[in-house]
């Protein structure tokens, strides 16, 4: 061993296994798609609150797979020991929507592609599957469940508004009946002809109704 291979570094000639144009082209070609996938995430947004770190997060998460698969790609010793480190991460945070899913893995893969050279297949990728998501998720579809609650005042108006609902809506179905003393609550399943509610308006002028409540279902709530 030489004086000189004592103070070599193995960590110092790391340093130009990636050029500074790979690091600074996949980066900003990362960021460009997270901000992207970000935009169609705001714009397929619709659940109760919306959440702009989630959105942050995406765009980090791009960054950051771009980043670490740029090291693994450049030393397959380093990729080996990523896998090992990477293998102990757990994430515990609740996914609420399904469809936020989709945009984790979707940055993650964008990442990943972008990483190993393929930028036109995350483009162009990125590009369909924001098109698809765009018309699909926001397609405006009449036939989504809603829930109605009513409240009436005995058998005769029960029966005068499930007729009315009946006519009004192409389905109608009873899901659940609560009867107290001089009071009879209903929820109903109904599926709309149209996206015309004047109906809720005149379901509460019935004779006997208390009240009328049009509420939206998505399969994992009922009000």
């Amino acid at each position: 061993m030489t004086f000189q291979d004592i103070f070599k570094s193995s960590f110092l000639e790391n340093i130009t296994s990636v050029s500074i144009l790979d690091m600074l082209l996949a980066l900003l070609l990362s960021f460009g798609l997270g901000m992207f996938i970000f935009l169609v995430y705001k714009k397929t947004f619709s659940g109760v609150m919306f959440s702009s770190s989630f959105g942050v997060t995406l765009v980090a998460l791009t960054m950051i797979t771009t980043v670490v698969i740029l090291a693994v790609t450049s030393n397959v010793v380093l990729s080996l020991g990523m896998v090992g480190a990477l293998s102990i991460v757990r994430f515990r945070t609740a996914i609420k929507e399904p469809l936020d899913i989709a945009f984790l893995f979707w940055s993650i893969a964008v990442g990943i592609v972008l990483a190993a050279g393929m930028i036109p297949l995350a483009v162009i990728g990125s590009v369909v599957i924001g098109v698809l998501l765009l018309a699909l998720v926001n397609r405006k579809a009449y036939h989504n469940p809603y829930i109605v609650v009513l409240t009436c005042d005995g058998h005769g108006s029960e029966l005068a508004a499930r007729t009315f609902l009946e006519r009004q809506t192409e389905r109608c179905i009873l899901k659940s009946k609560t009867v107290q003393k001089g009071m009879v609550e209903l929820n109903l399943e109904i599926r709309l002809k149209d996206d015309n509610t004047d109906f809720v308006n005149a379901l509460s002028d019935i004779e006997g109704v208390g009240s009328a409540v049009l509420v939206s279902y998505n399969g994992e709530y009922m009000g």
